[in-house]
C-alpha cells in the first residue's frame, strides 16, 4: 500500500475495534478526530493486496468468468486473487500462480504495469496490475470456490462490446483494461 508521503493525516483513529473477521477480511470500526476536532466514526475492511493479471495474445484477452455472489450473476473479467495463507508473497508470484490457476497458462514474460486501489472509500485493499504475454497453454489448477470457472479468448473489439453490454463489469478489471491502453500507448513498440 502506498502513503501519501509528507502530509499529516486529516482523520486520526482514537479507538479501533475489530467487529468482524473471517480468514478473507477484518472489519473494524474507528472512531475519528479530525484536524478541527471533530469525532466520527469509520468503517474499514481490511483485505490483502491481490493480483489481477491482463494475460494478452494475438491482438485480445484471456478472460475468466465466474459467479459472484455478492451481486448474484456471472460477468467476465481478468484472472485475479489472492491468496489469504500467503500474505507476503510478491506480487509476480501471485500473478503467475492466479493466472495458472484460473486460466492454466503460463507466461513467458510478466510486468507490473501498475497499482491500484480496489474501494478506497472503504477498504485498504490494494492491487497490482500485471501485464502477461508470451503465452503457453495449460491445465487450470481451480480451487473449491471457484468451480464453475470458465476462460475465453476474446478479442480487443469484443471485450469493448462486452463493456458496452455489461458482461464485463467488473471495476479491477476495467482500470487495469485503462492502464493497458496507457501501457500500449507509452511503451516503445506497444504490445505484442
Amino acid at each position: 500500500m502506498t502513503a501519501d508521503v509528507g502530509r499529516e493525516p486529516e482523520l486520526i483513529a482514537v479507538e479501533s475495534a475489530v467487529v468482524y473477521e473471517n480468514r478473507w477480511m477484518t472489519v473494524r470500526e474507528d472512531k475519528t478526530v479530525s484536524l478541527d476536532g471533530r469525532a466520527g466514526i469509520f468503517g474499514v475492511v481490511e483485505k490483502p493486496d491481490f493480483a489481477l493479471v491482463i494475460p494478452y495474445a494475438d491482438g485480445g484477452f484471456h478472460l475468466v468468468e465466474q459467479y459472484r455472489y455478492p451481486v448474484q450473476g456471472r460477468y467476465w473479467e481478468f484472472p485475479q486473487g489472492s491468496w489469504e495463507t500467503e500474505e507476503d508473497v510478491a506480487p509476480l508470484e501471485l500473478a503467475r500462480g492466479e493466472l495458472r490457476e484460473e486460466t492454466g497458462l503460463r507466461a513467458g514474460s510478466m510486468k507490473i504495469i501498475g497499482h491500484l486501489f480496489e474501494a478506497y472509500g472503504y477498504s485498504n485493499q490494494g492491487f497490482h496490475v500485471v501485464l502477461a504475454t508470451d503465452l503457453i497453454p495449460g491445465e487450470q489448477a481451480l480451487e473449491d470456490t471457484e468451480q464453475g470457472l470458465v476462460t475465453r479468448w476474446v478479442a480487443e473489439d469484443e471485450l469493448w462490446e462486452m463493456v458496452a453490454t455489461g458482461s464485463f463489469k467488473d471495476a479491477p478489471s476495467l482500470a487495469a483494461l485503462a492502464l493497458f491502453g496507457r501501457y500500449r500507448r507509452t511503451s516503445d513498440g506497444g504490445v505484442e
